[in-house]
This record gives structure tokens, C-alpha cells and sequence, in this order.
């Protein structure tokens, strides 16, 4: 009866456990971490610095008023100055606007515009770093959870070996030393089980604090997620190349610098502007005045500014030319690296299953032999071992397999 309560009770706590997905730890993270809250107000900033730079080439109207409650006036009358003190105002409009520069205001545009893809940029690859950490953490917690369950199945076996330890002690068929043997192998599995416990506690923390939501104690989580491989494919770098976010960046960068750059040249030939005012004065006299002209504005010495600006951003345009041919290296050399580490898993968990299968049977048969008096504990405990060792390096080979999947996806800018 005792039995069937306990079932039940394990079954209803089953059946209300939270069920947390993959996808859905990733989406809450991207939805509540504060980076990505951060880089979508950059991306609003650049935006109005692009709407700040398009204004220039917009007419540019001012509004000018004043008082003068006294002010001395000087005019001339027979053939002498004479002067006056009185009240005035005026009151007028300015209207300036650029008709050519060279490209210099377009250029800045331009540029502000490729800042502001530079600035989407980086919050789809943050995203993407985001996503990646996030996998991380949940398979990590996957792992340590089969890990502890894998502990707790080796205490439960280290705890019946003690207790028939114990019986043939009684029984004169086996010494102390054996059963002090396996109660010690009982507390140093307590021991492991644990530190097992613990690393799953600092995995499901961490990745809370990353969702910034509390995760359910007895959560269920998407443990066949381990055993996914990566999909074969010929043309792997080339498409991490063609999509990574960080070297697109790069890109843009060296795009940015050489609009920069021309908009720094262009100022060496000047600009051309439309001028316009009306103004209405009413002082001794009252009239109006009225403008319109164009300008031509050329700098013929600045004492080198210009021409050191101009240097300045083409420094910078060659500078970002090298450092994405350098990250194009290091993406190269991560990958192929990665590639590597994932055959090699592919081989260590093939060579786990069968050292799995076989430290199993060994145990199997050493357990019966034990039980006759024809093996010592040694043995058994030994094979107990074999068989636990395999289990956890099946997992630790399934994560890291895992851990350069998930990492070829980010290279790739996909979450």
C-alpha cells in the first residue's frame, strides 16, 4: 500500500513539475537582459544622429528679435555729426540653405547611417552571444542533473553493498574489512552526490539570473538535447563567414570610415549656400531690409587642421581594414578547431558507450561472483567505479560536443 501511495505521489510531482525548454530559457533571457535593453536605445541614438546629420542639408531658418530700451544715435547735418539717444527695436527671419559641398554633408549622412546598421549589428551578435550562454548554462544543468542522478544510483548500490556487507559479516562469511570498506566508498559517494547537487545549484542560479526568473526546483528539462550532432555540411566556413555578425561589423566599419574620410576631404573645397533675410527696424527711422544672394565659403588656411582631420580618419579606415582581416584569422582557426574537437567527441563517445556497455557486464558478473565468496570487494567496488566513471564521461563528452555545436552556431550569427 505504502508502495502505491509513493508512486502516486512521484507521479503527481511529475505530471506538475515545470517542463522549461531550450527555447524558451533563450527567449525570456533576450527579452529581459539589461545589454539588450541597452544596445536597442543605442540603435534609437543612432538613429537620431542620422536624422542630426540628414538636418544639415535642410533649409536652416532663424528667428532674431531686439530691444534696446537707449541707445545713442549718430547721423549727420550740416556738415557736422550730431547724435540723438531714443528707443528701437528690430525684428527679423534668416534663411540659410546649403546648396553643395562637395560631398562633405552627404557623406556624413551616409556614415551616420552605416553607424546605425553598425549599432543593429551589434545587438543581433549580442543576442546571438546571449543565446549561446544561455545553451550553455541549459545543458550544463541537464548534464549535472543526470549527473546527480547517476550519484544517487552509485549511493543506492554503495549502500546495498555495505548492507550485504554486513549480513555475510554476521554470517562469518566475509571480515569487517569489508564492510568498513564499503561504508567508507558509502560516505565518499554522500561526498560526490553532494558536490553533484551543488553544481547543479550554481548552473540553475546562474542561468536564473540570466532569464531573470525564478526556475521551479523540481524542473524538467529537454535532456535529449545532448545527444544532437552538427549537420554535415562542405561549405561550414564559408558560411560562417558570410554571416558572422562580428565580421559584418568590421565591414561596416571600414564602410563608415572611408565615407568619413571622403566627407574630410570635401571640406578642403568649401560649399555653396543661399542666403536670404528679411528685416524690420524701427528706430529713429522705421524700414525694412531685405537679402537674398548666394555664398561661396572656400578655406584657403586652416594651419593644417583639415588636412590632419582627413589623415586622421584615413588611419583609421586602413586600421579597420587590418583588424577584420585579422578577426577572419581567428574566426578561421576557431572553427577549424572547433571542427576538430567535434570529430574527436563523436570518437570519445563512441569509445564511452562501449566502455559503458562493457564495465557493465564486468560488474554484472563480478556482483554474482562476490555474492559466492569468489570475488573481493575490491572488485566489485572497482568495477563500480568503471561503470561510474563511464557514465560521467559520456555526459562530460556529450556537453563539450555540445559546448562546440552550439559555439559553430554562433560564429554562424544564428540564435
Amino acid at each position: 500500500m505504502k508502495k502505491i501511495f509513493f508512486s502516486s505521489l512521484l507521479l503527481f510531482s511529475m505530471l506538475h513539475a515545470e517542463l522549461l525548454t531550450l527555447q524558451e530559457s533563450i527567449d525570456t533571457t533576450l527579452k529581459n537582459y539589461p545589454d539588450v535593453q541597452s544596445l536597442s536605445l543605442k540603435i534609437k541614438q543612432s538613429s537620431l544622429s542620422h536624422r542630426s546629420a540628414v538636418a544639415d542639408y535642410l533649409p536652416q531658418v532663424n528667428l532674431n528679435a531686439q530691444y534696446n530700451a537707449t541707445q545713442t544715435y549718430v547721423f549727420p547735418a550740416n556738415g557736422t555729426f550730431h547724435t540723438q539717444d531714443g528707443s528701437g527695436w528690430n525684428a527679423g527671419v534668416n534663411l540659410k540653405q546649403k546648396v553643395w559641398d562637395f560631398q562633405k554633408t552627404s557623406s556624413k549622412i551616409d556614415a551616420a547611417k552605416v553607424d546605425e546598421e553598425i549599432s543593429k549589428l551589434s545587438l543581433l551578435d549580442l543576442k546571438a552571444l546571449l543565446s549561446y550562454k544561455v545553451k550553455s548554462l541549459y545543458k550544463l544543468m541537464v548534464v549535472q542533473s543526470e549527473a546527480v542522478a547517476v550519484r544517487e544510483k552509485d549511493l543506492e548500490s554503495k549502500k546495498a553493498y555495505y548492507a550485504q556487507a554486513e549480513a555475510l559479516v554476521k554470517q562469518g562469511l566475509k571480515t569487517t574489512a569489508d564492510a568498513s570498506r564499503f561504508l567508507s566508498s558509502v560516505y565518499s559517494a554522500e561526498d560526490n552526490l553532494a558536490i553533484a547537487h551543488s553544481s547543479y545549484e550554481k548552473a540553475r542560479n546562474s542561468l536564473s539570473l540570466y532569464m531573470n526568473r525564478k526556475i521551479d526546483d523540481n524542473v524538467t528539462l529537454e535532456s535529449q538535447l545532448l545527444e544532437e550532432n552538427l549537420a554535415e555540411s562542405q561549405d561550414v566556413e564559408k558560411e560562417v563567414l558570410a554571416s558572422n555578425y562580428t565580421l559584418q561589423i568590421d565591414s561596416k566599419s571600414i564602410e563608415k570610415n572611408i565615407l568619413l574620410h571622403k566627407s574630410a576631404k570635401a571640406e578642403h573645397f568649401g560649399s555653396i549656400d543661399i542666403l536670404a533675410s528679411y528685416t524690420h527696424s524701427d528706430t529713429l527711422n522705421i524700414y525694412d531690409s531685405k537679402l537674398a544672394g548666394v555664398v561661396l565659403n572656400i578655406p584657403l588656411y586652416s594651419g593644417g587642421r583639415v588636412s590632419a582631420e582627413a589623415q586622421k580618419v584615413e588611419i583609421s579606415s586602413q586600421i579597420s581594414k587590418e583588424e577584420k582581416r585579422s578577426r577572419e584569422l581567428a574566426v578561421k582557426e576557431e572553427l577549424s578547431n572547433l571542427l576538430l574537437d567535434i570529430q574527436r567527441y563523436n570518437k570519445t563517445i563512441a569509445a564511452k558507450k562501449a566502455q559503458l556497455q562493457s564495465a557493465q557486464d564486468t560488474k554484472n558478473v563480478l556482483d554474482g561472483r562476490y555474492k559466492e565468496g569468489l570475488a573481493t570487494y575490491i572488485e566489485v567496488l572497482d568495477a563500480t567505479t568503471l561503470v561510474l566513471n563511464a557514465k560521467l564521461g559520456l555526459l562530460e563528452a556529450y556537453y563539450s560536443r555540445a559546448l562546440s555545436i552550439d559555439r559553430i552556431t554562433y560564429l554562424k550569427g544564428k540564435i
